[in-house]
């Protein structure tokens, strides 16, 4: 027997020990989440360090740069920039994706394959090919360096997961409830407000957190239609690194990365992460 199969054979052994009905699965679930925040971790732990130099791990540990962060203007700006972006994407996302989703379902619309090819294109169009077509539109239109295109950019990049997040929930709602408001005498805007709509607030809630997060993440198509006037963090955080890596921008970056946690922990306590991750 080979030192490879002796190895696997050991694996699998160590594997059946484990609690739970798939042990092997667990074990690599729990890989995969070490593998994905590791590089997180080790932004954090950085973040700490008391030198002017980025070393790892650390060779003491310090808070000043984070007590820095209310100092530095340009990044105080950029963030707000950014959630700027972010709710701008989030509010023009609501009703495109509450009217998209209905009508997919509830109606038969001429274009239909032609959406839904369109929904696949955060999964098969490089995001760098998407932003240089922006770039180009909205030069011909006069539009580049104002903040709110940054935002429009965002959202037609990112509606599909707005979109996919109504229509699920729609797929879920039952007709015989409409159909009981219309009977008690309901108009349509009425049985919309009060039965429809309630009933899709959960992929509502969850589309606009997802819309939220990629908004305020969103780094490449920023990189490309932004401005140095209106740069937004993640843009500012990779020209800064370009000159000096800093602990000052390990900070920066760690308290974005908990800013983004946090709308996480909205979620779940809106909808629950158990309706989140099904919408």
């Amino acid at each position: 027997m080979s030192n490879e199969d002796g190895f696997t054979n050991r694996f699998f052994r160590l594997t059946r020990e484990l609690p739970g009905e798939h042990p092997v699965l667990s074990v690599i679930i729990v890989l995969e989440v070490i593998f994905l925040m590791l590089p997180t971790l080790i932004v954090l732990v950085v973040s700490f360090q008391g030198g002017d130099l980025v070393r790892f791990p650390p060779d003491d540990l310090s808070l000043q740069w984070y007590a820095q962060i209310p100092g530095e203007q340009r990044f105080i700006d950029a963030f707000y920039r950014s959630v700027a972006v972010a709710l701008f994407c989030t509010l023009l996302a609501i009703p495109i994706g509450i009217l998209t989703g209905l009508g997919l379902i509830r109606y038969d619309i001429r274009f239909e394959k032609s959406l839904q090819i369109y929904f696949l294109l955060p999964f098969t169009v490089p995001l760098v090919v998407s932003g240089v077509i922006l770039l180009i539109i909205l030069g011909e239109l006069g539009y580049i360096g104002q903040l709110w295109t940054v935002g429009l950019a965002l959202t037609i990049i990112n509606i599909p997961f707005m979109i996919w997040s109504v229509t699920s929930r729609v797929n879920a709602l039952d007709p015989q409830l409409e159909n009981a408001a219309k009977n008690l005498g309901a108009d349509e805007i009425q049985t919309f407000f009060n039965v429809t709509l309630p009933s899709l607030m959960p992929g509502v809630i969850t589309g606009s957190l997802i819309m939220f997060v990629l908004g305020l993440n969103e780094f490449l198509v920023s990189l490309i239609i932004t401005t140095p006037d209106i740069v937004t963090l993640p843009v500012l955080i990779y020209t800064s690194i370009r000159s000096n890596i800093s602990p000052l921008v390990a900070a920066v970056a760690s308290v974005y990365v908990v800013v983004a946690f946090l709308a996480v922990i909205v979620a779940d306590r809106l909808v629950g992460l158990e309706q989140f991750l099904k919408s």
